[in-house]
């Protein structure tokens, strides 16, 4: 995908899957998910670096989950509302199924 060195994520984020194993490229979508998810400020970083901001947002942007608490941040990352967010409105359709 990209000339710029993997970047370094700590292997908590990833642990119900080979780390070994990641694809960071074919697994973009999962790792940017992940990373947004779960990870902290660095790994945030890591993973803007390593695909860049126009990638990060598309994944973002089209993502079917994120944790309802870290819409806010992932928006404020990349400079989106959070009712751009796909997770965003589909929570606000079926708000019975995310039980928060």
């Amino acid at each position: 995908m990209t000339s710029v060195e993997k970047p370094v994520f700590d292997r908590r984020l990833f642990w119900d899957v080979d780390f070994d194993k990641l694809d960071y490229d074919k697994r973009a979508n999962f790792i940017i998910e992940r990373v947004f998810d779960r990870g902290d400020v660095e790994d945030i970083r890591q993973c803007r670096r390593y695909y860049g901001d126009e990638k990060v947002t598309e994944v973002l942007l089209n993502a079917k989950f994120l944790m309802e608490h870290r819409i806010p941040l992932a928006a404020a990352v990349i400079n989106k509302s959070i009712e751009d967010f796909r997770c965003y409105k589909l929570r606000q359709l079926n708000p019975g199924l995310f039980p928060y």
